[in-house]
């Protein structure tokens, strides 16, 4: 079976990461020689070329109005941080000759290098955070960005905010030479993929498989093994991959959760993946882990 770090969207990158336990001098001018910048309008993500890491002194005049800026660490030594423009600033950029593409599409169409598209990861997910978390948990004060932005501080209680990840389990669920597969309600046409939840507090991964199978389709689960993780930035999820085995095969599906879910033979997982199954019916794209488990379904 393939190395799925080389298969996966977002699993690879060279950022030398900056940290919430770096100082802030530790954090360069954005203005030094050799900066480059990641730079988002809205939802979409600037990219002259083939990349999205822009030289900062070029970039800067049309960076004027961005509303937060942080310093992601370094890229093959050269500084690099990450800032945001409101969405409509997109206009401007675009008739600046840029072009602009939101990150999934970017992901799905091989737009950037793999180790790129990693780094694009982190920025969304920092300038998402950011952009989420202005003001304090704890009593309501606006906070300040700290250790390159890494860190916000309430200057009222002085409470540290930290980025957060969300867990999430996505599980090929197998039952003999059978899997289940599921489609949410927001699936594009025709594909089929791994079912999929968020971990609760104080819940095991395993935990997490089987409540969430069997709250989607009422299948139980015994044995879960893990596989691999993916980063998932929308907004900034770990996509935790697994392999379940079912205990039992009647498929009751909460129609809250799933527009449908089926068990499939290894043959018709191998036509979702070749793209010539009788139906239509798709997989997702290569870069996302349910391909990947599908895959290594079929291959057995």
């Amino acid at each position: 079976m393939t190395d799925p770090l080389l298969t996966l969207g977002f699993t690879r990158n060279r950022l030398e990461r900056h940290s919430s336990e770096q100082p802030e001098e530790a954090v360069p001018s954005l203005d030094a020689p050799g900066t480059a910048l990641v730079l988002m309008a809205g939802d979409k993500l600037v990219l002259a070329g083939g990349t999205a890491l822009l030289d900062a002194a070029a970039a800067l005049p049309a960076a004027g109005d961005r509303t937060e800026t942080i310093f992601l660490g370094r890229w093959d030594g050269r500084p690099v941080f990450a800032a945001a423009l409101p969405a409509d600033a997109a206009a401007s950029a675009e008739t600046a000759g840029d072009r602009l593409l939101d990150l999934r599409s970017i992901a799905t169409d091989g737009v950037v290098e793999p180790e790129e598209l990693g780094l694009l990861a982190v920025a969304k997910s920092m300038l998402d955070w950011h952009g989420r978390h202005r003001f304090c948990a704890q009593c309501g004060t606006a906070t300040a960005a700290k250790a390159g932005g890494f860190r916000r501080e309430c200057p009222s209680c002085s409470a540290h905010h930290f980025p957060r990840v969300d867990p999430v389990v996505i599980m090929l669920v197998r039952r003999g030479d059978r899997c289940l597969l599921g489609r949410g309600p927001h699936f594009r046409p025709h594909m089929f993929s791994c079912l999929a939840g968020f971990l609760e507090p104080g819940e095991t991964i395993e935990g997490a498989v089987r409540r969430e199978v069997f709250e989607e389709t009422r299948i139980r689960v015994g044995a879960v093994s893990y596989r691999t993780s993916q980063p998932w930035p929308f907004p900034s999820s770990l996509m935790l991959g697994c392999v379940a085995e079912a205990l039992d095969e009647d498929i009751v599906t909460d129609p809250a959760e799933l527009e449908d879910a089926r068990w499939f033979d290894r043959a018709a997982v191998a036509g979702m993946l070749a793209g010539t199954h009788p139906e239509g019916i798709q997989s997702p794209p290569p870069m996302a882990i349910a391909h990947f488990l599908m895959r290594e379904f079929v291959e057995g």
